[in-house]
């Protein structure tokens, strides 16, 4: 029987925003979302604004997260974040490992883990982002490069981080194309990476939630919001639509655990 998990449903708001346009976009997730307890739902945010949009966020149910973290406690790291620093801003949530950090600033999955773990420690919940390009799809490997990507976050943490994390499977040739894994496509891998994860820890893999990131929209989100291994989305651009966001929220509240 597979067990019911609270949809949770995360914007990702990558480098955009401004002081005016977040107050109105909060405005209007606040008003489209008023009252809502069908699903969790979150905005990562780029981190000079983390103040203002977690006290916007504050009396509406929607969590506050961070786009990246440095996996170092503290120390000579200009620019960098810390986990901690994240917490006492407000933070619940923070991304580690999106294709476009691996891509564009070279994180790797060792790296990755390491943030992972940090995050963990200051009492952050990961969303661990693990997925293929479109070359390793075609050429069959996406089981083998999602698996290393897992491994090596599950080599890092224990059973302890995993009661408290979420995944994110996002295939690198869906990411701001408009194209987008069929329910089935999404529905596989996210299956093969609860099974990766349950290998070793079977109760966190059961309870784990495993979000779709790759183009997800008002359109689509229902059918993939359906399928039994699928617990809700990473959002990128549709996240910066109040309309949008809201729409996929409503999707995610119609499936699983209420």
């Amino acid at each position: 029987m597979t067990q019911a998990r609270r949809k949770l449903v995360a914007g990702n708001w990558k480098m955009n925003g401004s002081l005016a346009a977040n107050a109105v976009l909060m405005a209007s997730l606040a008003d489209g979302l008023r009252a809502f307890k069908g699903a969790d739902t979150a905005v990562c945010v780029p981190a000079p604004y983390l103040a203002q949009v977690g006290a916007l966020a504050a009396s509406t149910g929607i969590a506050l997260g961070a786009q990246t973290v440095n996996e170092h406690g503290a120390g000579a790291f200009t620019g960098e974040v810390s986990a901690g620093m994240l917490k006492e801003m407000g933070c619940r949530f923070v991304i580690v490992g999106h294709s476009e950090r691996r891509a564009l600033y070279g994180e790797t999955s060792a790296q990755v883990a390491a943030k992972f773990v940090a995050a963990h420690r200051a009492g952050l919940e990961p969303i661990a982002c693990v997925g293929e390009t479109w070359p390793e799809r075609q050429a069959g490997t996406t089981e083998a490069v999602v698996g290393a990507q897992l491994d090596a976050l599950l080599d890092a943490a224990g059973e302890s981080a995993w009661s408290a994390a979420v995944v994110a499977y996002e295939p690198v040739w869906a990411i701001g194309t408009g194209k987008t894994a069929s329910p089935a496509e999404a529905q596989a891998v996210h299956a093969f990476i609860r099974s990766r994860i349950a290998a070793r820890y079977p109760a966190s893999a059961a309870s784990l939630r495993i979000l779709y990131g790759g183009s997800v929209g008002a359109a689509n989100a229902a059918g993939l919001f359906a399928c039994a291994d699928i617990d809700g989305g990473l959002v990128g651009g549709a996240s910066l639509k109040a309309a949008d966001f809201v729409s996929i929220c409503f999707a995610a509240s119609n499936q699983g655990a209420q």
